[in-house]
This record gives C-alpha cells, sequence and structure tokens, in this order.
C-alpha cells in the first residue's frame, strides 16, 4: 500500500522521512547543510524528529 500524498495530518509535519527526497532536499535547505549531512543526522539521533535533527545540525556547526 502506497502513502497516499493527498491526505493531509499534523502527525508527519514534525518528521523527515529518510526515504522521501523532497523532505530531506526542503529540510537540508532550511538548514544549510548537505543531503548527506541530513542522513547522517538521521542514523546519528535514531531519531527522524524534525526538533531533534535540528538540534543536532546545530550543535555539531559550532
Amino acid at each position: 500500500m502506497s502513502d497516499n500524498k493527498n491526505k493531509k495530518d499534523a502527525r508527519d509535519r514534525n518528521k523527515v522521512s529518510g526515504s522521501e527526497n523532497y523532505e530531506i532536499q526542503y529540510f537540508k535547505d532550511k538548514m544549510g547543510v548537505s543531503s548527506q549531512a541530513v542522513t547522517g543526522a538521521i542514523r546519528a539521533t535514531g531519531s527522524n524528529d524534525r526538533k531533534v535533527l535540528e538540534k543536532y545540525l546545530k550543535d555539531k556547526q559550532k
């Protein structure tokens, strides 16, 4: 069963799907990092929560 992109729900807005290129593209542009950095952050944190990833990438850039 495929993901229905027409269903809008707030549950997915706070997550970054590592398997969806458009989500990685948006998040990398927002954070000013590479797509590899986003994928690495997802793997390193073990989470796809936007706030967790933002904090991880901000701390790493320091």
